[in-house]
């Protein structure tokens, strides 16, 4: 991966530093340069703490797109697909995919069997979520945990420019705390988190450990947010 530039200018409050004169006379401030910090490409960030076998994932997410859609449809959920609109719309993402902290409905879509005798598509009743900032991440990262269920997905979402990587893991039945994401490999979950539309984003898991081929998860704030 390369490395980028990137152009932060210096804050207001250090805007004195920086003056000439004008001709002998008195100091004349000036704009402060532009100063040049040169960072590793987000997109490195969460591939140097990813497993390698979410890395693969990850790469084959369009993989997984098409193997999913293409199970879905040939069992017979064409207009079930295509209903979902954007959720299922593997090019739908957008720009600005940062979310807003607070609470959200998550409802879940599997594509992709997980058992023999299950159904191709699935989509779950919605439950809760939560998305807060990490204050304990010096990069700013959003945290994402599902509050309620018997599954409870859990985990970091990682700036990969026009969307994020989320890497976390899963917490079971009456877990009151989530395993670290590596803890125990059989948990761990890797996907990708976009925006595609209004206050509305979507968390895709190729290939979840689970079982299927894809999970979808479709985030919207709620109305009445907890103080």
């Amino acid at each position: 991966m390369t490395r980028r530039q990137f152009w932060l200018w210096l804050p207001a409050t250090a805007a004195l530093v920086g003056c000439e004169t004008v001709d002998g006379d008195s100091p004349v401030l000036k704009p402060p340069p532009p100063q040049v910090v040169v960072e590793d490409d987000p997109d490195e960030n969460w591939r140097g703490y990813a497993s390698s076998a979410d890395i693969e994932r990850l790469e084959r997410l369009d993989e997984a797109w098409a193997e999913g859609l293409a199970a879905a449809r040939a069992a017979g959920f064409v207009t079930a697909v295509d209903n979902a609109g954007a959720l299922l719309d593997p090019g739908a993402g957008l720009d600005r995919p940062a979310p807003t902290p607070g609470s959200y409905e998550c409802r879940l879509v599997k594509l992709g069997a997980t058992k023999a005798a299950d159904p191709e598509f699935i989509a779950y009743n919605p439950f809760f979520c939560f998305v807060q900032v990490d204050e304990t991440a010096t990069d700013g990262r959003f945290t994402i945990v599902k509050q309620t269920g018997s599954q409870r997905p859990t985990g970091r979402l990682w700036d990969a420019g026009d969307r994020y990587v989320f890497l976390g893991s899963l917490a079971l039945g009456n877990e009151l705390e989530p395993l670290a994401y590596r803890e125990d490999p059989s948990r761990d979950m890797a996907g990708v988190w976009e925006r595609i539309g209004n206050f509305r984003w979507r968390l895709v898991i190729p290939y979840p450990r689970a079982g299927g081929i894809v999970d979808v998860f479709e985030l919207t704030p709620v109305a009445d947010q907890p103080e």
